[in-house]
């Protein structure tokens, strides 16, 4: 009988020993995000989103295996990660620590950053607005990231104040309806967005769009400056800078506001208003589809074949914030097309971080800079997976571009507010 007791008391102590074990060396999940071990990028942020929401501890891995994450072991997340189809790993404390040292080694362009909370996420669109007309909706909806959808009586509401994260896309903040006036002006959905547009104006008490949409703009560049995180794809990069820099100035013509533009408006322009741009001339003509010269559409010159930008490479121990914008498996990303594709570099501000290029065609494609305390980046084009989006296309499966490097880009800037920043060299 004792020795039976001595045995089930030996038992319980090897069982109790294994279990401690595992508990100890099993304690973090990484999720790989090199090409050759990850079959679904974008989801894989979700996955991390999902962690900093349960209030676990992650870690962001600068440069290490095209950007991995590691993640406090958790059933839930395991879980998640087999339901979303995300590979991962379990791995112990002791190979965690491994890999953590490997990357504190100061001959390797890599850093461990801790993500802290998940940020609160507002995507401005207009409430009847289809979700494929915007590739950020779309991505944030299948890597399962939620978001809330905000518009000019929000933002004019200062609603903002109680999201971390700001998401503009294919909008017109210059009141000139998308300038689509050339192509489309006898259109129903045309004549009918420019119906909505002025009710909403005359509701929310301005005269016309144009001064409406000029005071969301800067009420959007209050928020950021206070602290806020913005990213602006397509037109809305452009149109947004070009609404500060007139504020005042009547840059309409007739057929979008009621009255004509003002004489010599292009003189008027402030250019120390903006965020990103300068020094860049205003289309006149309303048949034009084109903002200003900021935009590099028109003067294009490469086949869709050979389309791609570069990303440039950053200190990951001292400039983070680049460095955590441009993960990905690839520093070679196809190109796509917008109404605003991307930026002419002669009307970039020198403050401005250029972190992918097309040297081919010599133009920004994708940039970031700081506005007061908060920052924002500028994605030309307007979806990474559809070459040259026009009206009435179909909307982009994402089921069949789970590892797109250019839709990685938008869901580094959706994560990148949740690390703990450190100051920049650059």
């Amino acid at each position: 009988m004792c020795i039976l007791v001595f045995k089930m008391k030996q038992f319980t102590y090897i069982l109790i020993f294994f279990l401690f074990s595992n508990t100890i060396w099993a304690s973090f999940i990484y999720v790989p995000m090199s090409n050759e071990n990850q079959k679904n990028h974008l989801k894989a942020y979700g996955i991390v989103y999902y962690a900093l929401q349960n209030e676990l501890k992650a870690k962001w891995l600068l440069n290490y295996d095209g950007g991995a994450f590691l993640i406090e072991n958790n059933e839930s997340v395991e879980n998640e990660c087999k339901i979303r189809g995300v590979s991962y790993q379990v791995i112990s404390d002791a190979k965690s620590q491994l890999i953590l040292e490997e990357i504190s080694s100061p001959s390797k362009n890599q850093e461990a950053v801790t993500l802290e909370k998940a940020p609160k996420i507002a995507v401005y669109s207009p409430k009847d607005k289809m979700p494929w007309d915007d590739a950020v909706t779309m991505v944030l909806t299948y890597a399962e990231i939620p978001f809330d959808v905000v518009y000019d009586e929000e933002v004019l509401n200062d609603k903002l104040l109680l999201y971390e994260w700001l998401h503009l896309h294919h909008e017109d903040f210059t009141g000139q309806y998308g300038r689509f006036y050339g192509a489309f002006r006898t259109a129903p959905w045309y004549i009918q967005q420019k119906k909505d547009a002025e009710a909403l104006a005359k509701k929310l008490e301005y005269n016309k769009v144009s001064e409406e949409k000029g005071a969301v703009a800067k009420k959007i560049r209050d928020y950021v400056v206070g602290g806020g995180f913005m990213f602006a794809m397509c037109s809305a990069t452009d149109s947004f800078d070009i609404a500060l820099a007139a504020d005042g100035v009547d840059i309409c013509e007739a057929m979008f506001d009621g009255d004509a533009s003002e004489p010599n408006y292009q003189s008027k322009i402030n250019f120390n208003k903006t965020f990103a741009f300068k020094n860049f001339e205003l289309i006149r003509n309303p048949t034009t589809y084109e903002f200003s010269t900021i935009d590099m559409t028109r003067k294009r010159r490469i086949n869709k074949e050979v389309d791609y930008f570069t990303l440039k490479e950053f200190s990951a121990k001292w400039d983070q914030v680049p460095t955590m914008l441009t993960q990905n498996h690839t520093m070679l990303v196809k190109g796509f097309m917008g109404q605003t594709t991307s930026f002419d570099p002669n009307t970039i501000k020198s403050t401005i971080v250029v972190l992918g290029e097309n040297k081919t065609n010599k133009e920004g494609r994708y940039i970031h800079g700081t506005k007061g305390k908060g920052m924002f980046t500028f994605y030309g084009g307007h979806d990474p997976e559809d070459y040259q989006h026009r009206v009435g296309d179909p909307k982009t499966e994402l089921d069949l571009h789970p590892t797109s490097p250019g839709y990685r880009l938008i869901l580094n800037n959706v994560l990148f507010p949740a690390a703990k920043k450190k100051k920049q060299k650059t």
